[in-house]
């Protein structure tokens, strides 16, 4: 009772003093994933926000359960269990849902803080703005490519990498000598970047780091020019096919299929897309606000879910919380079928060849064909590319709108 009391005094106070806190994830190797939390009141309500970059994640489920702190995110199955001290700061655990256990990471959050890395190499001795052409390899030496933008200011770092499937959203850190450090965490993404500036301007020595565990080595060369190649990501018509033929429930249990009346003659936007997926909730939040201003002209949206659990309660309970946070307005599908599932395609869309990237956005005429796929997503966090994506989809809707 006494702890529960501290948890709760504790909580109140440092949320009317509107505190800053800079949280850690160690990770078995020593290596800490890094990010920014304020914890305040918004109406008389505990809420965070989690910083990565100019990202602000809103976070205002927080409860006491017994003599610990419980913070469940906004959406990715996602939770943090705290236990608070007299001097603010806290120490948990990060549990985050998965196709099998949970992933468990420790998290000790410090109040008072307001920097992220420590400059432990004194100022930039370069700046590294610009475009790169980026090589990981894995550690079994499979090797993949990628672009990376940074930008910036004095030892101020931000930026993202451009994948196939998406960019890694907002990533935030610093250059300190000839070192740029990079991370962020969003309740999914829980990412740490370093590496070595190199005299001609290159970038050596880095190595990506990704929840508990997963590492990868990565080099960058500035290219202006630099591509993400996003053929490999692609997913097709099968040879024949025209139409797709899909009947699921909602997360009301209500069976809905693409040849309902509600879609007869119109443009419909189909998103391929999970809880689980961070630039799925960067697609979210544009298709919601794009639906609401254009479904008058004669537009449908439907999200296609593929979620860690076949269990349709649980998966209604994690895509509920994206349906809510970002008002959406169109329907999600539960398809009932794993994204680790071999066989996803298969089972749901068997006129198309394997999906490859989550989240993929397939465009249908007004006469039911298939006329575009698109995968992958630039959320805000790739900057100039999210506005080339944003005047790309709409020149295609545009175009499917003027024809019969």
């Amino acid at each position: 009772m006494r702890r529960s009391l501290l948890v709760l005094i504790t909580l109140v106070s440092f949320a009317h003093a509107q505190t800053p806190y800079r949280v850690v994830m160690p990770r078995e190797d020593g290596i800490p994933i890094v990010f920014n939390m304020t914890a305040s009141t918004v109406k008389n309500k505990t809420v965070w926000f989690i910083r990565n970059a100019s990202e602000k994640l809103r976070v205002d489920s927080i409860r006491i359960e017994s003599d610990s702190l419980l913070v469940d995110m906004p959406f990715f199955d996602s939770r943090l269990s705290m236990s608070v001290s007299k001097d603010r700061s806290m120490k948990g655990y990060w549990y985050k849902g998965t196709t099998t256990a949970d992933l468990v990471m420790p998290v000790e959050a410090t109040p008072g803080i307001t920097w992220r890395f420590e400059q432990v190499n004194g100022k930039a001795r370069s700046n590294i703005s610009g475009r790169y052409a980026v090589e990981f390899t894995k550690t079994d030496g499979t090797k993949r490519s990628s672009v990376a933008e940074f930008r910036q200011e004095n030892n101020k770092l931000t930026g993202t990498f451009l994948n196939p499937s998406g960019d890694y959203r907002f990533l935030e850190g610093i250059v300190t000598g000839d070192s740029l450090l990079l991370s962020c965490f969003d309740g999914s993404h829980a990412y740490f970047f370093g590496a070595k500036i190199k005299p001609d301007g290159s970038i050596g020595n880095g190595i990506y780091c990704s929840g508990p565990k997963y590492k990868e080595y990565w080099t960058a060369v500035k290219d202006p020019e630099a591509k993400v190649e996003s053929s490999g990501a692609m997913m097709y018509l099968k040879e024949g096919e025209e139409r797709l033929n899909f009947r699921f429930p909602d997360l009301d249990s209500n069976m809905i299929s693409i040849d309902d009346d509600r879609y007869k003659n119109k443009v419909v936007v189909l998103q391929i897309m999970g809880s689980w997926c961070p630039n799925c909730m960067d697609e979210t939040a544009f298709l919601s606000d794009w639906h609401k201003k254009n479904r008058q002209r004669g537009v449908e949206v439907i999200g296609l879910a593929y979620e860690y659990s076949k269990d349709f309660r649980k998966a209604e309970k994690t895509l509920r919380k994206f349906q809510q946070r970002y008002q959406v307005e169109y329907p999600f599908l539960n398809t009932g079928v794993t994204t680790s599932d071999s066989l996803r395609t298969e089972k749901t869309l068997p006129q198309m060849t394997p999906i490859k990237a989550f989240p993929t956005t397939i465009f249908i005429g007004k006469d039911g064909k298939v006329k575009k796929v698109h995968p992958g997503f630039d959320g805000p966090g790739a900057g100039e590319h999210h506005e080339a994506f944003k005047r790309e989809f709409n020149a295609t809707v545009d175009e499917l709108l003027k024809q019969r």
